[in-house]
């Protein structure tokens, strides 16, 4: 008994050092600004410039990641194919890229000099720099998140249901919107909402490859970068906003990936209409 209360005691110390450790930092966040001064500080013109273009670059760039992304999920899940692998890697490589690396590729690849600079440069397309450099940056960090967990969210799905379906003669596009896609919302919403939150954050490939120009390629993490030397307060007042749009999204994700679909699952409800 002494034995166990002592391990007990050690677990409690270990968690409590852990619980401290990452919890004091964020208090602090939230007491060197007094709270009644933050919505005059989020009121800065640059905090506003910031807060549009992050919008803006997370709105198309989650688009292009769902329209494309979505598909793509769905015959990594149900295709094995010589190569798959390889593929889910490539795909999966940039969660642990660097991120000062995925900017450096981008620029190899879309910059003026880059793998794709000159033809892209003949088509009179310019992408450094611009808001379009924000939104690839983005998308190129976020989507594998979805990826990944769109790729698990359709493997989970009975695959007696979507054979039932074939067989009642559905075609393969109804077998997916009407069978895989619902049966699969909730792991493909839960894997928007880290797209989502990866986006919103993003910083190191944004700032090498798109820039740092208020009200055009300026995000707010990369404002609270600027504001560091600028206006402390203000950087603090962007960084309790982006602290508590984090939280609402961990929140948003632990309750989406404990929600089940309740897409129907009677085989006749996929049949063809006649």
């Amino acid at each position: 008994m002494r034995g166990r209360a002592w391990f007990t005691a050690l677990q409690a110390l270990a968690l409590g050092v852990v619980v401290a450790f990452l919890a004091i930092p964020l208090v602090a966040l939230f007491t060197e600004v007094p709270l009644r001064r933050i919505p005059s500080l989020l009121g800065d013109q640059v905090v506003r410039d910031a807060l549009k273009v992050t919008l803006r670059a997370n709105l198309v760039a989650n688009a292009l990641i769902l329209a494309f992304g979505t598909p793509a999920a769905y015959f990594l899940a149900t295709r094995r194919f010589r190569g798959r692998a390889l593929v889910v890697t490539l795909i999966e490589l940039p969660l642990v890229l660097p991120p000062a690396v995925a900017g450096i590729a981008m620029l190899a690849a879309f910059g003026a000099t880059g793998l794709l600079g000159d033809r892209l440069a003949d088509a009179g397309i310019v992408l450094p720099f611009t808001e379009w450099a924000v939104i690839f940056a983005v998308t190129f960090v976020a989507a594998p998140f979805y990826l990944r967990q769109g790729i698990a969210a359709f493997e989970s799905v009975d695959p007696s249901l979507p054979d039932a379906a074939r067989t009642l003669g559905a075609r393969p596009a109804r077998v997916f919107a009407r069978v895989a896609l619902p049966l699969a919302a909730g792991g493909l919403i839960a894997g928007w909402v880290l797209a989502f939150a990866r986006g919103i954050g993003e910083f190191g490939a944004t700032i090498i490859f798109a820039g740092n120009v208020q009200g055009r390629t300026q995000t707010l993490t990369l404002a609270i970068y600027e504001q560091l030397d600028n206006d402390f307060d203000v950087a603090l007042a962007i960084s309790i906003l982006l602290v508590v749009l984090s939280a609402g999204v961990l929140l948003s994700y632990k309750l989406l990936s404990a929600w089940k679909s309740s897409a129907p699952t009677s085989p006749s409800a996929f049949a063809p209409s006649r």
